[in-house]
């Protein structure tokens, strides 16, 4: 289901009127001085939120914090207010502003169509500093703005889609049935603002409410990357270097067990030896090939050695365990991997109870979900049966995975 729904009469007359408001009224655009509201002395939170609101409802400019830099935003539903955004940042037409949208789980909102690394961008960047540009394509709700928008926002086809990791913009886009136009506080061809009072300098009286929470966390622009089909341009190197970007672009593989001294470490070894095999390469080198593979526990002890039988059937193989340490299984693990692989059913319900967003991406090891018994406190030939199992497995999954499709280039 989109964001918003504009077909439905949700809208910005909407939420004006929920709080009473007249959309006509925009002090931004008649240069008068900006609200100025200083957020860390405020004494209720929600009064700023509800006050961000409400100036956005009635086609105001915002000037809000955001851990790069501070932005100007207005609601993208307004065209009115996207046109007036224009004019106070003093923007050329032909530069298209960002959108910012509540959070990774509405890119298919904007790119229906969206790949497997624009999907994989977008879980591991937001929130954060990096502004992911990509095609609308068919059926996106940026074809369901009026056409001024749509060429404030998307003139090409592409689409700029922002998650600020700031706490107060996202608690705003809870309150808000639409997206906002989202741009750099400063004029264009000046410095960015990083401090509250920067925007006050030299917007006060071209914005309606300006934020002030002080000085941003990081002091430099998002980065900008470009994203079609499996290949990524950085536009604009910010916060995010371009090794970094390259590193989160990565095809990800997880295997989880229980205590993450057994089965899923050496699940873990024996994919890495056979997808290093598949797309020629060592394992030590599998990273440079953008592939990534991890194993966890879902009651493991951080730290732990793998089993020793398990050191020793692997170290028959050639593949080495020694170095292993367990580690838990973690919001950011389950967040970030592409494919969770379980070995049993009882491991995958468990992760969906916890994490029922990761749905589409875990399962069990075995294609007809079979548990894989564990073999802890088992003879050697046990922990070999078992590996015999795991192995024939990923065998199979190897073999289905379309890594064309999948990895960056």
């Amino acid at each position: 289901m989109p964001f918003f729904r504009i077909e439905n009469g949700i809208g910005i007359e909407t939420l004006a009127e929920s709080y009473s408001l007249n959309i006509e009224h925009r002090p931004g655009n008649g240069r008068v001085p900006a609200k100025v509201i200083e957020v860390k002395a405020a004494d209720d939170r929600r009064d700023v939120v509800h006050r961000a609101v409400q100036a956005l409802a009635e086609g105001e400019i915002v000037a809000f914090p955001t851990e790069t830099v501070y932005g100007l935003a207005v609601s993208a539903l307004n065209p009115k207010a996207v046109e007036a955004l224009r004019h106070a940042k003093g923007r050329p037409e032909t530069n298209p502003f960002s959108l910012c949208v509540p959070g990774p789980d509405t890119l298919w909102d904007y790119v229906p169509q969206a790949t497997p690394l624009m999907a994989r961008l977008a879980r591991r960047c937001w929130p954060g500093p990096v502004t992911l540009v990509m095609p609308c394509g068919e059926g996106s709700v940026v074809s369901q703005f009026c056409p001024e928008v749509r060429q404030a926002v998307s003139p090409s086809g592409f689409v700029g889609l922002r998650v600020p990791a700031h706490d107060l913009i996202s608690e705003v886009m809870h309150f808000l049935p639409g997206p906002l136009a989202l741009t750099s506080a400063n004029l264009s061809g000046s410095p960015d603002a990083i401090h509250g009072k920067e925007v006050v300098e030299a917007l006060g009286d071209r914005v309606g409410l300006i934020l002030d929470d002080g000085k941003c966390r990081y002091g430099q622009p998002s980065s900008v990357v470009k994203v079609e089909g499996n290949h990524f341009q950085m536009l604009r190197q910010g916060v995010v270097s371009e090794s970094v970007l390259k590193h989160l672009s990565s095809y990800f593989v997880l295997f989880v067990c229980t205590g993450n001294t057994c089965r899923s470490p050496m699940a873990e070894a024996v994919m890495q030896k056979h997808l290093a095999d598949k797309v020629g390469t060592t394992i030590d080198q599998l990273d440079q090939k953008g592939i990534l593979v991890a194993s966890a526990g879902i009651a493991a002890y951080p730290g732990g050695r793998a089993a020793p039988e398990a050191i020793q059937i692997l170290a028959e193989r050639g593949l080495d365990l020694a170095a292993h340490a367990s580690q838990p299984l973690s919001d950011r693990l389950v967040e970030q991997a592409d494919m969770v692989l379980t070995m049993t059913a009882g491991h995958r319900d468990a992760i969906l109870a916890r994490w029922p967003g990761a749905r589409d991406r875990v399962q069990t090891l075995s294609g007809d979900g079979r548990d894989i018994a564990d073999p802890i406190g088992g003879s050697e030939d046990v922990y070999r049966q078992c590996l015999e199992q795991i192995e024939s497995e990923i065998k199979l999954r190897v073999k289905d995975l379309d890594l064309d499709n999948l990895l960056p280039t």
